[in-house]
Formats: C-alpha cells, sequence, structure tokens
C-alpha cells in the first residue's frame, strides 16, 4: 500500500545542489519521508547552486523547498564568500591534508540550526544532511563526531527537544561513502546528476572549472563508478 504524504513521516533536507545534497534529498524520499527541502543563500560568491537546488527539489517532487538568506560573506574568511583565490589542480593527498581556504566557518552549524527551526515548525523528527568524511575537503562539520554533538544539542535546545514531542535525529547517509558509491546510489535512484552543480569557481555561464577539489572530487567519482558525468566542464 502507498502512503500518502498525510501519513508519512516529515523529514527535512538540506539541499544545496550539489551532487551529494541531491544524492541524499532521493535517499530520503525513497526511505519513504515526506521531504521539506532546505536551501540557505548564505551569501555564497555566485548563484548557480541555489539554481541547481530549485532545479533538483522541482525534479524530485519534494512537498516543498524553501530557501532562506543569511549574509555569512559580511563575516568572510573563506574562498566561497571572500575574495580569496581557489585553489586548482589539487592532487588526492593535498586535498586530503589540512583545511582549505574553500571551508566556510561555521557554515553546516548554521544551516544545521536553520533546518533544526524548520524541522520544528513542520514537525519533523528527521534532518538529513549531506556530509561526508571519505572523499572530501576536511571540513571539521563533516565529521561523524560533530554530527553526533549536533543531534545532541538539538534535543536540547529546542521547545519540541524538551517537551518530548519530538526526538530530533540527524541523518548523515553518505557519511562513509566514496563519491564513486555516491553517484552509483543517486544513480540507482534515478537522480538526474546533469541537474546539480558542485563546481566552486564556475565561469560567468555557470560552467564548472574542473580545476577546483569540487569537480575533481565529483570528476574522480564518477571516473570510479564507470560512470559518464552529465555536466559541462570548460576546455
Amino acid at each position: 500500500m502507498t502512503l500518502n504524504k498525510r501519513d508519512k513521516p516529515k523529514a527535512v533536507v538540506l539541499l544545496s545542489g550539489g551532487l551529494d545534497s541531491a544524492t541524499t534529498t532521493a535517499i530520503a524520499l525513497d526511505q519513504g519521508f515526506d521531504v521539506h527541502a532546505l536551501s540557505v543563500d548564505y551569501g555564497q560568491r555566485h548563484r548557480f547552486e541555489l539554481e541547481a537546488a530549485d532545479r533538483v527539489a522541482q525534479a524530485q517532487g519534494v512537498s516543498e523547498h524553501k530557501t532562506v538568506s543569511i549574509t555569512l560573506d559580511r563575516l568572510g574568511g573563506s574562498a566561497l564568500t571572500d575574495d580569496i583565490e581557489v585553489p586548482h589542480d589539487r592532487d588526492d593527498e593535498s586535498i586530503a591534508t589540512g583545511i582549505p581556504v574553500t571551508y566556510v566557518p561555521a557554515r553546516n552549524t548554521v544551516m544545521l540550526s536553520l533546518a533544526l527551526g524548520y524541522a520544528e515548525v513542520v514537525g519533523a523528527a528527521d534532518i538529513f544532511i549531506g556530509v561526508n568524511a571519505v572523499d572530501y575537503s576536511g571540513y571539521p562539520d563533516c565529521r561523524p563526531e560533530y554530527i553526533a554533538a549536533y543531534e545532541k544539542l538539538a534535543n536540547l535546545a529546542t521547545k519540541a527537544g524538551v517537551e518530548g514531542t519530538l526526538r530530533f535525529k540527524i541523518h548523515t547517509p553518505l557519511v562513509e561513502w566514496t563519491k564513486a558509491q555516491i553517484i552509483e546510489c543517486g544513480t540507482r535512484l534515478g537522480v538526474d546528476y546533469g541537474l546539480t552543480h558542485t563546481c566552486y569557481s564556475p565561469n560567468p555561464a555557470g560552467v564548472a572549472c574542473g580545476h577546483c577539489d569540487a569537480c575533481h572530487l565529483r570528476k574522480k567519482g564518477f571516473a570510479e563508478a564507470g560512470l559518464t558525468d552529465p555536466i559541462e566542464y570548460q576546455a
């Protein structure tokens, strides 16, 4: 028997418009959740990932998609929000060493806080985020221990958590997967990766550079999965 949306448990999914969040959204839907997608305009240097998030949300048929705005660019401190050069052509060892300049200070904490607020409003006990601790760029807020600590905080810091009307769970289905495994899963679930945007430094038309860390990991993932990446890259 197929449940209608009123009978399904609700979940909030953080949807950036990238490959990982598109896959995470598909997983939440496949697990039977009524998905409320949340994207965050945090002052990133380009709008392409937000446009991609709109495309993915529409294609996957989520119940609701909201975009909220904050101004992390006013703080700066990251190549994604400030006038700092995005690193190009780094190898796997370099990407896996240290925390790169593309780290946005406190971004996942801010985004999870917004998702938590949204979840409390719509009555969703489940929050999905597409963090990954295998093929990633060393971000401290992508680690399992960070997610576990935030989940504890979520249940201490909310009316729903304190009163016991909701027990919040932070889902990280991709956290221990390689990029190839993520792509293979998403492909099985019908994710159209041609709708997604990954690049940190696209050209003015939104075409991926093919040289930043994000592009490197994406291209490596498709190659290891034996699949063709459907997006365009600059020559």
